[in-house]
C-alpha cells in the first residue's frame, strides 16, 4: 500500500452549533460531487460535496461524545451526525474502513483537494442548479436568476392579442 503524503498542514472544521469540531490533516485524499439520493436525502439539498481523508490523518478535538450516526444496512454505510444541530458531519463506507468522508461545507479553510469528480451523476436531479448563466433580481440585492429559455412572441403570434382590444 502506498505511504499518505507528508502532512501540509491542518484544515479544521464544525458543526453548526459548534459543540463538534474536528480537523484533518492537508491534503485530502481527494473530494467529490456526490449525487445519489442517499446524500441528497442525507444533506437536504441537490447534492453533498465531500473530502475524503485517511482515518489516521483524521481528529474529532471536540464534542465527540455528541456525534450520533446511521447505519444503512442495505448499503453499508455509516452517517454521523451532531445530536445537538443536526449538522450531517461524516460518511463511512463498511467496503473502505481507512477512509473517513467530511462534509466540505464544514471546513473553515482549504482542504489541499477540489471537488474534481461526481459520483452517481445519473441521479442528478432535473432542479439543480447546474451553472447557467445568472442575472441580478431587480429590486432584491443579492439575489440572482436564471432567466427563461422560452423567446418573446413577436407582435401578431400572440394568440390572445385579438382578446385584448386589437382589430
Amino acid at each position: 500500500m502506498a505511504k499518505p503524503a507528508p502532512s501540509a498542514g491542518i484544515a479544521s472544521g464544525q458543526c453548526l452549533c459548534g459543540k463538534i469540531a474536528f480537523e484533518i490533516d492537508v491534503p485530502a485524499r481527494w473530494a467529490w460531487h456526490d449525487h445519489s439520493a442517499a446524500s441528497r436525502r442525507a444533506h437536504g439539498a441537490a447534492y453533498a460535496t465531500y473530502v475524503g481523508s485517511w482515518r489516521k490523518r483524521f481528529r474529532i478535538t471536540k464534542g465527540e461524545s455528541l456525534v450520533a450516526s446511521y447505519e444503512d444496512a442495505a448499503l453499508k454505510t455509516t452517517r454521523s451526525f451532531c445530536s445537538k444541530c443536526g449538522t450531517p458531519l461524516f460518511y463511512e463506507r463498511a467496503r473502505s474502513p481507512h477512509m473517513i468522508n467530511i462534509s466540505r461545507a464544514l471546513f473553515e479553510s482549504r482542504t489541499g483537494r477540489q471537488p474534481l469528480y461526481h459520483i452517481a451523476i445519473e441521479e442528478l436531479q432535473e432542479w439543480a442548479y447546474t451553472g447557467e448563466p445568472l442575472v441580478p433580481l431587480k429590486g432584491y440585492p443579492g439575489v440572482v436568476w436564471q432567466r427563461s429559455k422560452k423567446k418573446r412572441r413577436g407582435t401578431g403570434e400572440d394568440l390572445f392579442e385579438l382578446g385584448r382590444g386589437g382589430a
